[in-house]
């Protein structure tokens, strides 16, 4: 029912930005609060930020705060996280998802997922 649809993913230097999107459709029940994770090989998918409908508020993981920001558009279609002063620790795999209640960066919560973007970030 809930279909996402990650776009953007691409390879950029250190301290350089990019911009992602997540383009989603379905029941608004379902999709009342978005996240991103991203995973690269060998390592635990982590909670990147969270955003749900109807709040100003969002939350992101550790590593990122200050650097990247999470927003969806007033169309209530699309999922975007901009991303600033990357990192070579910031490349990895990026997923949005969709979960009907709660604020988490925790993958078990969520109920929806997107195939992934890619990022890479060197030199």
């Amino acid at each position: 029912q809930v279909e996402l649809a990650e776009n953007g993913g691409d390879s950029v230097q250190p301290g350089g930005s990019l911009r992602i999107s997540c383009t989603f459709s379905g029941d608004t029940a379902s999709t009342k609060c978005l996240a991103w994770f991203r995973q690269s090989p060998g390592m635990e998918r982590e909670g990147v930020a969270t955003i749900c409908r109807g709040s100003t508020h969002a939350y992101y993981g550790d590593s990122v705060v200050g650097r990247f920001t999470v927003s969806r558009d007033s169309a209530d279609t699309t999922l975007w996280l901009q991303m600033n002063s990357l990192k070579a620790e910031d490349s990895a795999m990026y997923y949005c998802a969709a979960n009907p209640r709660l604020y988490s960066l925790r993958p078990g919560d969520y109920h929806f997922w997107g195939q992934g973007t890619q990022v890479t970030v060197s030199s």
